[in-house]
């Protein structure tokens, strides 16, 4: 994406959210936003907003629209992500915020929903998505049963909760690879916010630039969070990560080229939130990690917080607009990325319209540490995996405790669809390659969508990095989604043959038609003479006529 000077390649990764922290540390409402200078010419901007309610208060700063349907669906803890492109980790490193406010290619969303029992959870799960699908302008309507799953070792609660109530709660996930992210889904997240994109940080989401890029990302998390006293809130987190690039030559390693924040987004932050809490020394309202031989300039009505040589933040007045100016430096500087724990790719093989597989390659960077993770598949029914022939193979053929744990959910055609949890433990340096295959369904022909030689989309894997001493998920990640060919009829065929069958018939019903109702009689059979005969015989008669006054000889004296 190029905006006026930029280089020629940029990304921009915009990323609200909350840390989950207690929630005296913070007041209703806060934002910031950092800045931080990415390999190749890229800027990542991390938006952070927070927003802390319950269900009973006035709903100054927590919306009410979400609050009213997460209490009619009972759901306890939400997470919504829309996502579209992909995260470059060899280029860009770690993902931000380690991989928590980004979910796979399209819409994904999970939630604890409190029930009694497993139906009574799905009619709720239903209530929360009809729901969410018109606060959101999505087609989170269309996650039915056989794009849900129960994920048993993937995910974990994120906010407080009782040890009587996760006994009540069922985690439903579902997800929608073809969902795109745009315009429509921005303005419902804008409106979440206490001063809905008029003011603050976030004024500077404009649609008109954020969705330019090719990746990008919104995601809305709420949970409980609750005081040592006992006292309890809820806790909204949003999203908003977005990176762009379409040149085919970028100048990466030349030179750090010039860039403001009007340039980015169009426009600078008009003032701050009035709503938002008064920043101090340790909160402020904007932070740039760049080089420190790099200059930066700023405009007025802002006070500076240096808290590294790296990082200068600012704290915004009211009514004053802000913007960020960094000029060209030459040559570029070093960038330190810190590496994800896991790479991990993934793609299809096999060949043909009856049977195909799929290869996920998993390496560890690292080169002292074990990693350990859940991979988790979540495919629509119409793949069948054959689970006998999963493998998993590596390089050190000494170590044999590579999985540690299998989980496995059929499908069943039409009703629900296929999970696949494998528990791996890799160690330092080594790549893991698991494989599996699996036989491509027949569909009805209502059942294939308008375009359905383009392929049907299949949701990106999720790897979920368990911490050692706890064995709870501390980093996410998500491959890229994958384009599945099935058998597709020609539906141009039925066309064709019903233009054909129709002429045949016109033109044998026709003649047939004819020569069953039409008379063939001879003229002089006709009762009375018709009209031609009528007409004939004037002719001759006045021709006859004619003759015989032409033939006449005058009288002579």
């Amino acid at each position: 994406m190029r905006l006026l000077s930029w280089p020629s390649i940029t990304q921009l990764l915009l990323a609200p959210l909350v840390v989950g922290a207690r929630a005296s540390e913070y007041n209703d409402y806060s934002e910031n936003l950092l800045l931080k200078s990415l390999p190749g010419n890229s800027i990542l901007a991390s938006f952070r907003f927070v927003s802390n309610g319950t269900f009973d208060s006035h709903h100054s700063v927590f919306p009410r629209s979400l609050a009213q349907i997460l209490q009619q669906s009972q759901t306890k803890e939400l997470h919504l992500k829309f996502t579209l492109g992909r995260w470059d980790a060899e280029q860009w490193g770690r993902q931000v915020w380690d991989g928590r406010t980004a979910g796979g290619t399209g819409v994904e969303l999970w939630a604890w929903v409190e029930a009694a029992d497993d139906s009574e959870a799905d009619a709720r799960w239903t209530t929360l998505n009809n729901a969410l699908s018109g606060l959101f302008c999505a087609s989170l309507n269309f996650i039915d049963s056989t794009r849900t799953i129960r994920p048993v070792m993937s995910f974990q609660p994120a906010g407080h909760h009782s040890p009587e109530s996760l006994e009540r709660l069922h985690l439903l996930h579902g997800t929608l690879p073809r969902e795109p992210v745009c315009t429509e889904n921005l303005t419902p997240f804008l409106k979440l916010l206490p001063c809905k994109g008029k003011a603050g940080i976030s004024s500077l989401l404009d649609g008109h630039r954020l969705f330019d890029a090719q990746w990008q990302s919104m995601s809305i998390d709420v949970k409980p969070v609750c005081e040592e006293s006992g006292k309890c809130q809820l806790q909204m987190e949003q999203t908003k990560p977005y990176a762009g690039g379409d040149s085919c030559f970028p100048l990466s390693g030349v030179t750090d080229l010039p860039w403001s924040l009007s340039e980015m987004f169009g426009r600078p932050i008009r003032g701050s939130c009035p709503l938002a809490v008064v920043p101090t020394e340790e909160a402020t309202h904007v932070c740039v990690n760049i080089a420190e031989q790099r200059s930066i300039f700023v405009s007025q009505g802002s006070e500076e917080r240096k808290k590294s040589p790296e990082l200068r933040c600012f704290i915004l007045h009211e009514n004053l607009d802000f913007d960020i100016v960094l000029p060209e430096l030459s040559p570029s500087t070093n960038i330190l990325l810190t590496p994800p724990p896991v790479y991990a790719s993934r793609s299809l093989t096999g060949h043909g319209q009856e049977r195909g597989g799929i290869q996920a390659v998993l390496n560890n960077p690292s080169s002292n540490s074990t990693v350990e993770f859940v991979y988790l598949e979540s495919l629509p029914w119409f793949m069948k995996p054959y689970l006998h022939t999963l493998s998993v193979t590596i390089s050190v053929k000494a170590n044999r405790n590579i999985v540690q744990d299998i989980y496995y959910r059929p499908a069943l055609d039409r009703k629900r669809g296929t999970q696949l949890e494998v528990r791996l433990r890799v160690p330092p340096g080594e790549t893991v390659l698991l494989n599996y295959e699996f036989e491509k369904a027949v569909l009805r022909y209502t059942e294939y969508p308008p375009d359905a030689n383009r392929g049907f989309d299949i949701a990106p894997a999720i790897i979920s990095i368990l911490d050692p001493t706890s064995q709870k998920s501390t980093f996410s990640i998500r491959t890229t989604s994958l384009l599945l060919s099935l058998p597709t009829p020609d539906f141009s065929m039925p066309y064709n043959v019903i233009i054909l069958t129709s002429t045949v018939m016109a033109l044998a019903f026709g003649s047939i038609f004819n020569i069953l109702v039409r008379r063939f009689v001879g003229a002089d059979e006709v009762i009375g003479g018709s009209l031609i005969s009528k007409i004939r015989g004037h002719i001759m008669a006045f021709a006859a006529k004619r003759r015989r006054v032409g033939g006449s000889k005058p009288k002579t004296e």
